[in-house]
């Protein structure tokens, strides 16, 4: 019996975590002529790998880091938009914490199982 959950849990963990760098990132280059935002990108593919039936394992999907370069909020070039990445800052924070939740429930229901 395998169980994916808690591989896809670790996964996502470590995106949120790589999500914040970005974030904190972005707000410490606030003022940094020509930055271009980070952003990850996880979720997405996730979903798109379980949808198209892939045989790739989801454990082993990766995220995307990239630069946003559509956008220009300052005459310098800068593209970060301080209230767009408090908005993405509370969004990972609820994130983390749903993840948290979940690794919770899934450790408790080995605990059960196995009968501690």
């Amino acid at each position: 019996m395998t169980n994916l959950n808690l591989p896809l849990l670790k996964n996502a963990l470590s995106v949120a975590n790589l999500r914040q760098e970005a974030i904190n990132s972005n707000i410490a280059n606030i003022n940094t002529e020509n930055y271009k935002v980070n952003q990850v990108e996880f979720e997405s593919l996730l979903r798109k790998s379980a949808r198209g039936g892939s045989s790739r394992d989801l454990t082993e999907i990766s995220p995307l880091v990239s630069k946003r370069t559509n956008t220009v909020v300052k005459e310098n070039g800068n593209n970060v938009d301080l209230d767009m990445e408090m908005v993405n800052l509370a969004e990972n924070a609820l994130y983390y914490q749903a993840l948290i939740t979940q690794l919770n429930g899934q450790y408790s229901r080995l605990k059960t199982i196995i009968g501690s």
